[in-house]
């Protein structure tokens, strides 16, 4: 396991950290999470998006570091494999990371990271591939997550948003929810709607869907 430097911890990592309002917004969704799976074990999450842009990874890190500072032993997985960015909030290398561990490449303490923020693990996206989906989909990815589930309180999983590509429905497929963000006024309602029903035809478990950047006062983020 590699240990992350704390002089490369980025700006987005410290303002995370630092933002009372904010962080106070993602401690009451874990709670509403919590709250929503109706007394089922949810320890794998997958967070997607309609679209790019709408807050998807910067959710995902948020209710990492929620979940993280009430001592559950959280491990942060970026599944993103066409436009990865966690890497780039806690400053590390994105190289020897998940595509790397799925293509055979290394084992799974060889990939997993230590952040500054204590009780919390990520998992980069790895080098490029020209599979992702194939990577995603295959049972060395089952046993990842199985793996993870064994070793984690919770495992958070950002991917791509879902309108293009299949990645997401793959990933939620895999996991014990899937929790859908989308950008107040960006989506069309009708999109995000066609979202949600895309998500329930693949029988895959809508935990909720997190509304973001509502003004007037109101909270950064709702279930």
């Amino acid at each position: 396991m590699r240990k992350l430097s704390t002089n490369s911890t980025s700006v987005a990592l410290k303002q995370i950290l630092h933002n009372s309002s904010t962080s106070e917004a993602y401690r009451s969704l874990r709670f509403n999470i919590e709250c929503s799976v109706f007394g089922r074990e949810a320890k794998t999450i997958t967070i997607t998006s309609a679209s790019r842009g709408e807050g998807k990874t910067t959710t995902a890190v948020q209710l990492a570091v929620a979940y993280a500072q009430i001592g559950s032993k959280v491990m942060l997985l970026d599944a993103d494999l066409r436009n990865p960015s966690i890497h780039a909030v806690f400053g590390v290398e994105p190289s020897q990371g998940l595509t790397n561990y799925l293509e055979g490449q290394i084992s799974i303490n060889e990939m997993v990271r230590e952040t500054i923020v204590e009780n919390l693990e990520l998992i980069p996206s790895g080098s490029r591939t020209q599979n992702p989906s194939g990577l995603l989909a295959s049972k060395l990815m089952d046993t990842l997550l199985a793996t993870l589930k064994e070793n984690y309180d919770i495992v958070i999983i950002d991917t791509s948003s879902l309108l293009t590509i299949t990645d997401a429905k793959i990933m939620g497929s895999k996991s014990d929810g899937v929790l859908l963000i989308v950008e107040h006024g960006k989506v069309k309602r009708d999109i995000a709607k066609k979202v949600k029903e895309e998500l329930m035809l693949a029988n895959i478990k809508l935990i909720g869907v997190v509304l973001n950047e509502v003004k007037d006062n109101q909270a950064d983020a709702y279930l």
